[in-house]
């Protein structure tokens, strides 16, 4: 076996290792359950939830000119003996919410 030829293997195969690696990582997007995670989270530091839900499909959404793929949810929690509703909007991508707003 040559060794120049099994360096030269041995290198590519890193290469297209560290290039898909890259790839994948800018390709990937968050799971529908980890975006009620985090909206979860977000407002239980306002109080306690009673309740939840989260579309599974992801969806288009437009803000300030700006296009988003997005999963959409709501939170339901008690105050003052009534219940709020909540729908939010999740960026699939950077798991931030985009949006959130009460349901009258």
């Amino acid at each position: 076996m040559n060794w120049k030829t099994f360096l030269t293997g041995v290198g590519s195969g890193i290469a297209v290792g560290i290039v898909l690696t890259k790839a994948i990582d800018q390709n990937s997007t968050i799971s529908a359950e980890k975006a009620l995670t985090i909206a979860k989270s977000a407002f239980k530091k306002h109080g306690p939830i009673s309740g939840s839900w989260i579309q599974m499909e992801k969806q288009p959404y437009s803000k300030s000119l700006l296009d988003y793929e997005v999963y959409i949810g709501g939170i339901s929690r008690m105050v003052d003996g009534q219940t709020e509703q909540y729908e939010f909007i999740v960026d699939t991508v950077t798991g931030a919410i985009l949006d959130a707003y009460l349901l009258s």
